[in-house]
């Protein structure tokens, strides 16, 4: 009999680094601040920290983690060790996928040989990829089921997106759509909804002809809503808008950790999510995408829109046997709160247009808005 997969959970969030005076990108960020954090993380306690494509961005990744919980110690630490650093140097991380006034064309890439190859081959495209997302790894060792699974789930990814929505600016104008990411990020080749695949070595194949044909050196250059992993045997959601709060993070983390294991249950008796064609799945990433939790996504099997708050209650029913067995029934119910509040979008958004009200000017009201980004993201 196969063994169950282990269900390990990995956890991977990008921020903007702000200048604290002026709450624009810090577009030159000190040598110092990425060595003394390469130094900090260096023991794997918590997780490690790496440079991204911009200097204004740094990425953070918790370690291999066996609960939900721990993802959430490890994550906080992260938060917190590299907010405390950044603070020595005046600087300080937001977690929010897009900044609310930053001009891209303002902005130079990491000096690595990995970002001058993506420069010099996406040229516009890249240049303008002054976005954050967060990645959520569930281990799943079994190749095929990797590949079995992220077919079927592929279908709850615009649930989990609309719940992490924090991009709603971009170049200082309210967009209207609640992640702008999506929007920035889709431009580049090889990104949005995979199709589905009967089996690793299926993919394989695919990826095989992309790497004869010169085009990408491996399967990291497939940037997709969700793939197999190229260095870890997981399943990799990556469709998400980073969460400015932390709590939101591990909710959503968890809620794609138990829809795994649920589809999982069903494969063992035999049944399995029924998968619907990449089109229709598309018009729920664009309503995702467009609107966040606020009108609703399409209940293919009924055929109309559904409310997104009962969609949400239906996840949280069909997952509640995996959320008990992973003693997370806490952090997936908080999805609750997320609807009850709202998103870092809506946040933003109304941070924004309350300071408007008050007197303040377009760029004193979009300054209030970092300044509630900073402290949102470390918890104060």
């Amino acid at each position: 009999m196969t063994r169950d997969p282990g269900f390990t959970v990995g956890i991977e969030e990008e921020y903007l680094l702000v200048d604290r005076e002026t709450r624009a990108l810090a577009t030159d960020p000190p040598a110092s601040l990425m060595e003394t954090l390469t130094e900090t993380f260096s023991g794997g306690q918590h997780g490690a920290v790496t440079p991204e494509f911009l200097r204004s961005q740094v990425e953070v990744g918790t370690k291999v983690c066996h609960s939900t919980a721990e993802a959430g110690q490890a994550l906080g630490a992260l938060r917190h060790i590299l907010a405390e650093e950044a603070d020595k140097v005046g600087l300080a991380p937001i977690a929010a996928s897009t900044h609310p006034f930053a001009e891209w064309s303002d902005l130079k890439h990491t000096d690595k040989d990995r970002y001058a190859v993506l420069a010099q081959d996406l040229q516009g495209v890249v240049r303008r990829l002054v976005i954050c997302g967060m990645h959520v790894h569930v281990g799943i060792e079994d190749a095929d089921l990797r590949m079995d699974l992220m077919n079927q789930v592929t279908y709850f990814l615009p649930h989990l997106m609309a719940l992490t929505t924090s991009s709603p600016f971009w170049r200082g104008e309210d967009t209207g759509l609640k992640s702008y990411r999506i929007a920035v990020f889709s431009e580049l080749p090889r990104t949005g909804l995979p199709d589905p695949f009967n089996s690793f070595l299926e993919y394989e194949r695919h990826v095989d002809i992309l790497v004869s044909a010169g085009l990408i050196e491996d399967s990291s250059k497939i940037w997709w809503d969700i793939r197999p992993s190229h260095r870890f045997p997981t399943l990799e959601m990556r469709i998400a808008d980073v969460c400015t709060r932390l709590e939101d993070a591990i909710c959503v983390a968890a809620i794609f950790r138990c829809l795994l294991r649920m589809l999982y249950r069903l494969r063992r008796s035999n049944q399995r999510w029924r998968q619907y064609a990449r089109m229709l799945l598309a018009e729920n990433r664009w309503r995702a995408q467009r609107y966040g939790i606020d009108e609703g996504l399409v209940d293919f099997g009924q055929g109309k829109v559904i409310p997104f708050s009962d969609l949400i209650e239906e996840i949280l029913e069909l997952i509640a046997p995996d959320a008990e067995a992973f003693g997370c029934q806490r952090e997936v119910l908080h999805a609750r709160e997320i609807l009850a509040r709202g998103t870092s979008a809506h946040q933003q958004t109304a941070v924004y247009y309350d300071a408007k009200r008050a007197g303040a000017s377009r760029e004193e009201a979009l300054k209030a808005v970092v300044d509630h980004l900073i402290g949102a993201t470390v918890g104060h």
